[in-house]
């Protein structure tokens, strides 16, 4: 997510993350601060300790990735890890950025 925040913000992706924690350490603001900076993550970061985000996308693991549209229209899901070219290629069709050349 730091990679295509980084490759695509000027084009007008605007990532926020949202933190719905796995294990009760993760409740502590504290820590989840220490893991933006540890991570070097740049774009916002909700904590989400009541699983409100979570539940109104019926999300079911970690991690997530939803992409919503200009209008607000949520178009792309991925749960768990994988379908980074897939997710790279729906934010490129979105932004109208033509495909990167090999």
């Amino acid at each position: 997510i730091k990679e295509l925040d980084a490759r695509y913000r000027d084009k007008g992706l605007v990532v926020v993350g949202v933190h719905t924690p796995e294990y009760s350490f993760e409740r502590d603001t504290a820590n989840l601060k220490k893991a933006i900076q540890k991570y070097g993550i740049t774009y916002p970061v909700a904590q989400d300790n009541g699983y409100a985000t979570w539940n109104a996308y019926g999300n079911q693991y970690w991690p997530a990735v939803y992409l919503i549209d200009q209008n607000g229209k949520l178009v792309y899901t991925h749960f768990g890890e994988g379908n980074y070219e897939q997710t790279e290629q729906k934010i490129r069709s979105l932004l109208g950025v033509q495909d990167r050349q090999g």
